[in-house]
């Protein structure tokens, strides 16, 4: 089969990282094959970024398509003025993301509609895969743990442990050649009545028409990254077999999801699995880069100079409270860097430590600034502390010290403190290494997600976590900063999804 051009029908599509990934695809006749049809999503802000990113690959091509992206970016444009530059292309982007927020499940019929038409135009001759992640909170390790505290809670009332069924109504719908589907790794160990749930989610997924009564091809599903024992009915010996570890794939960070690749029975060919990579890329590689900034103050006056005195009050304890853990400790720098900003939008330099393979990702269209690059304002007692853990992980080698490692003269007023239940409530990103999973809680607060460099003394910046999650410079999260971190928290990063994305290209030119 030559691949042509693929429609893709992007379900729970969040700002679009799955979607991002799969677009960029190049085929070597230098053509990008797959073409979202539609994307799917209900939060608003997610969705309004989905929508100015589709207007954005729909525009970049035009005449001053790019001058005119930068010039909003820049902030010499509103959106509105964007667009109007633009009416076709704005027209043709707010119809991909369906004018408005859509759930599936609460507005079936304009959905299902819609898939039914862009599969009609695209005609049966021609490919189409769906992609997406049911939303994963009852999934979810930490969700299942919040639902533990809610009186009369059962996992059999809660709608979201049945979403998937409204993928599988979709892929009954579209009867696409290849589905993608990415959830979170507690969906491999969640139960119902007792049940473990993976089992019947992969039945379903490979006969749809079974739970929807409708009449459907029957579906193999594949691992990315484990070999099937029998290729014509594919079988693993472990569920983990289809747990996608992203950090052994280029990706910044230790994200560990199930991403299941369906291929309709009749489609020849067996996929292959992605290729590790033989080094990990650190968090330093692809943060060291971008402007330094620093802090704020919550609940008081911010001012840069009592920033900077406060900072520096800071460093002289850490270094005396170290010096019992830490020979060198006297050794370590931690005056604060003069006169910083809390946002900067320079445009970024050379990135001289970033791997080649992320240079171009992230570079490719880049922007005359950098976006969404802002710091949160912290209480001065946890700028303490997060000037402690920093330079702690620092002299360990790349350790983020747990609760156990702060003196007592650094212990928050937490009843469970010292209970081990919250052992990591200060967390560095250690520069020499990959980073932790960004998650959405990242919206609450930054202690999961202190920045390496004890002399900025502070949380991760939106534009940072969107760094380790592979998101492209001139990806432009809209909304209020507490809605960019929850987007860049549920996203699938693009980078692996641009992986996915070839293997699924090569399948169907086979």
């Amino acid at each position: 089969m030559e691949t042509g051009e693929v429609l893709v029908i992007d379900l729970f599509a969040g700002p679009g990282g799955l979607g991002e990934g799969m677009s960029s695809v190049r085929h070597e006749n230098g053509n990008l094959p797959f073409k979202i049809g539609v994307s799917v999503e209900k939060e608003p802000s997610a969705h309004k970024t989905l929508t100015t990113r589709a207007f954005y690959r729909k525009i970049q091509d035009a005449e001053n398509g790019l001058a005119s992206y930068n010039a909003y970016l820049d902030g010499d444009l509103t959106r509105e003025e964007l667009f109007e530059r633009f009416p076709q292309q704005a027209e043709e982007a707010q119809q991909e993301t369906l004018l408005t927020p859509h759930a599936l499940g609460d507005d079936n019929e304009e959905i299902h509609q819609r898939i039914r038409d862009l599969v009609e135009e695209h005609g049966d001759d021609r490919p189409r895969v769906v992609i997406g992640g049911p939303p994963c909170q009852a999934y979810s390790l930490a969700g299942r743990s919040r639902n533990a505290g809610i009186e009369g809670y059962t996992a059999e009332k809660d709608h979201r442990n049945f979403l998937y069924k409204e993928y599988l109504k979709v892929l009954s719908i579209a009867q696409p050649d290849v589905f993608i589907m990415e959830n979170v790794r507690g969906i491999l160990s969640a139960k119902i009545d007792g049940e473990v749930m993976f089992p019947r989610i992969l039945k379903d997924l490979r006969a749809p028409g079974r739970i929807t009564k409708i009449a459907t091809p029957r579906y193999k599903v594949f691992s990315l990254v484990v070999d099937a024992e029998n290729v014509n009915k594919p079988s693993y010996d472990d569920p983990t077999d289809f747990l996608i570890k992203a950090e052994n794939y280029g990706v910044p960070q230790a994200r560990h999801r199930v991403i299941l690749l369906g291929v309709r029975a009749d489609v020849e060919g067996v996929p292959r699995t992605l290729a590790r990579r033989e080094k990990q890329t650190t968090v330093e590689q692809v943060l060291s880069d971008l402007p330094k900034l620093r802090s704020g103050f919550s609940k008081r006056k911010d001012e840069v100079k009592e920033w900077e005195r406060a900072v520096s009050k800071n460093g002289t304890q850490v270094k005396k409270l170290l010096r019992k853990q830490f020979k060198n400790a006297q050794d370590l720098d931690l005056q604060p860097f003069k006169k910083l900003n809390r946002s900067e939008i320079q445009p970024v330099t050379h990135p001289e430590k970033m791997p080649i393979h992320l240079i171009q990702w992230y570079r490719n269209n880049a922007p005359t600034c950098v976006l969404n690059h802002e710091t949160r304002g912290h209480m001065e007692s946890d700028l303490l502390r997060y000037a402690f853990s920093s330079a702690y992980t620092k002299l360990s080698g790349g350790t983020s010290p747990k609760a156990r490692d702060f003196p007592d003269a650094l212990a928050p007023e937490h009843e469970n403190w010292k209970s081990g239940a919250h052992a990591d409530r200060f967390r560095t990103q250690a520069a020499n290494k990959c980073s932790t999973t960004v998650t959405s809680h990242i919206s609450k607060d930054g202690h999961y997600f202190i920045h390496y460099d004890p002399k900025q003394c502070r949380s991760l910046t939106v534009r940072e976590a969107a760094r380790l999650q592979t998101f492209p410079d001139n990806y432009k999260f809209e909304g209020n900063r507490t809605q960019q971190y929850v987007q860049v928290g549920n996203a699938v990063p693009p980078y692996l999804a641009q992986q996915i994305g070839k293997v699924v290209m090569e399948l169907l030119d086979h």
